[in-house]
């Protein structure tokens, strides 16, 4: 390896660092982290590297933390968390990453200099060559305890075990595997197989999967921009459980259809792209909008966007019902650690009575606006019961004129009166779904 090279391995992990602790330290999410550090950088691979890094790190940070513990004879100040988060992740590109372990070493040590703490640089050559002579054993110990066997905080072990008991061990090794990345092609622009193509004179490994009738799976992730057929519209990325929601809307040409909490705009682009309907996308936050409407613009789509609080309807509401409303309501986003896994780090048991109890508050403004014979989709990307049939049992409970459809089993195993896609199903994230119909007298 030439010292050119020596040098940028070690910037870039110096770089990992910094943004590492801002995600471990500072609560910052890590695609945001992330988009701002990579901003600056014009190297694709170096962005390549900074990302699976980050995500890498985000991804086993409650174990390797746990193994560092077990490394250092006292804990290192705040003002070293640079060096902690350093540490971390060059214990994860030890073992998780394929990297050959002594040039990871070598390039942490420079990277510690980089940081501007040279004096911490013999701490983590000594604490990164300890750790090669002595894995066996602290792997060995860190199984001990289930946070850092399973690298997820307690209490989502205690609430995914109790959920999913005969399902738990699958859904923290599924969390803990990057997701393939997922395409949906706009078929008002192109099919699944001209992409196929499109994508293979490029290079670019594609498959539909059978289950997915707009979705291709790629052989490997790839900086999407740079496709053939971006730039034109012909695709959106979007995961498998996401595209089958519009599957169960089931939209018709001509409908007015809502979608409650829109942005960025994905399923919003997917409902125009099946049908001709006059659809509203509708978000709470207006500093999302910008990006629903880049999104349809890009795509040959248009739409209603409005900003409005989905739960006050007199704000934005014309008074004229829907045919068909989506309510893919905020929530834990439990069911898609794979795809961020800085989730485990950020969120806490405390938030999901708050979540459940906005996502009943959704259900119930949304109801009135929902046209006799209409149908309303509940839809989440939590795998915490609390987040989904207890909110759809009560929104039935409320309501006599409401009656929950049937949904295939292609979408999941029951729960309560909907489905739930468990993470890495068929490749997919975790997702809910309950299709609710309202009486037409």
């Amino acid at each position: 390896m030439s010292g050119a090279t020596d040098s940028v391995g070690a910037a870039i992990r110096a770089d990992a660092a910094r943004v590492l602790a801002r995600i471990v330290f500072d609560g910052v999410s890590l695609r945001s982290a992330f988009d701002a550090r990579a901003a600056r950088s014009a190297d694709a691979r170096d962005r390549a590297l900074l990302s699976a890094t980050l995500f890498s790190a985000s991804r086993w940070w409650l174990r390797f933390d746990a193994v560092l513990a077990r490394l250092l004879e006292r804990a290192l100040p705040a003002k070293a968390r640079e060096i902690h988060a350093l540490l971390v992740l060059g214990l994860v590109q030890i073992e998780t990453m394929g990297m050959p372990e002594y040039a990871v070493v070598a390039a942490c040590v420079d990277a510690a200099r980089l940081l501007g703490q040279p004096r911490h640089a013999g701490l983590v050559n000594a604490v990164l060559r300890r750790y090669l002579r002595e894995r066996e054993a602290l792997l060995a110990a860190a199984d001990l305890d289930a946070v850092s066997r399973h690298a997820h905080p307690r209490w989502m072990i205690e609430r995914i075990s109790s959920d999913w008991p005969r399902d738990a061990e699958a859904i923290f090794a599924a969390n803990n595997c990057a997701a393939a990345l997922t395409l949906r092609v706009n078929r008002r622009r192109s099919s699944p197989e001209d992409m196929i193509a499109r994508l293979a004179a490029a290079g670019v490994v594609a498959e539909a999967p059978a289950h997915l009738p707009d979705g291709l799976i790629l052989a490997e992730s790839t900086d999407v921009s740079r496709l053939p057929g971006f730039a034109e519209g012909c695709f959106s990325v979007q995961d498998g459980a996401a595209q089958q929601v519009v599957d169960l809307l089931d939209v018709a040409a001509g409908q007015r259809v809502l979608d409650a909490c829109a942005a960025p705009g994905g399923k919003s682009a997917h409902i125009l792209e099946r049908a001709a309907v006059e659809l509203t996308a509708l978000d709470a936050d207006a500093g999302r909008l910008p990006r629903v409407r880049e999104n349809l613009a890009r795509l040959g789509l248009s739409a209603n966007v409005l900003h409005g609080d989905a739960s006050r309807p007199p704000g934005w509401w014309d008074g004229k019902p829907f045919d068909r409303i989506l309510l893919d309501a905020p929530c834990s986003a439990s069911g898609i650690i794979r795809r961020q896994p800085d989730i485990k780090l950020h969120r806490r048991a405390a938030d999901i009575a708050p979540l459940a109890a906005m996502q009943a508050r959704l259900g119930a403004a949304l109801w009135p606006m929902l046209a006799p014979g209409g149908k309303l989709l509940y839809a989440t990307c939590s795998i915490f019961r609390a987040e989904n049939e207890v909110v759809v049992a009560g929104l039935l409970d409320a309501h006599a004129d409401a009656r929950a459809l049937p949904i295939a089993e292609r979408h999941g195993r029951v729960a309560g009166n909907g489905r739930q896609n468990l993470p890495g199903n068929k490749g997919m994230d975790g997702f809910y779904y309950a299709l609710v119909e309202k009486d037409r007298s």
